[in-house]
């Protein structure tokens, strides 16, 4: 079990590493006025979407399952594991919407500003922040 664990929090830290520079990339691209400037961000964006954080994402997942399957009942009858397993749902969401803005970018269809995407790179903080706690300390 514990390497299980082990792996899962490695993909964990990978996926994350993803999560948290691919809306910087977006940042970049967003502000970015010379046409090889853009499409460089287009390569590295797709590639670190598709190569690095895709496959963490599902890495991540597969070893967290494998950890409940030791004990689901005993897992599944407390409250924070189910408080953290929505905040991984929403985050796999966020996961996919940057795949989503990934094609928007690599279509110059971005419509939105540097800024938004500033913002738009602090969600995973919390959550990280969050799942963190959660799976620490336990507190339900």
């Amino acid at each position: 079990m514990l390497w299980v664990k082990a792996l899962h929090i490695i993909s964990m830290v990978c996926w994350f590493a993803g999560i948290f520079y691919l809306p910087r990339l977006f940042v970049y691209h967003a502000a970015c006025d010379d046409e090889p400037g853009r499409e460089r961000f287009k390569i590295m964006e797709r590639k670190l979407y598709r190569g690095i954080t895709t496959p963490s994402m599902v890495a991540t997942v597969f070893f967290g399952l494998w950890l409940i399957g030791y004990n689901v009942q005993g897992y599944m009858s407390q409250g924070w594991l189910h408080a953290k397993l929505l905040l991984v749902v929403l985050l796999i969401g966020y996961h996919f919407y940057c795949g989503h803005l990934v094609k928007v970018f690599r279509d110059d269809r971005n419509t939105r500003s540097h800024v938004f995407y500033r913002w738009f790179n602090e969600v995973p903080v919390l959550v990280l922040v969050a799942v963190v706690i959660l799976a620490s300390v336990k507190p339900f």
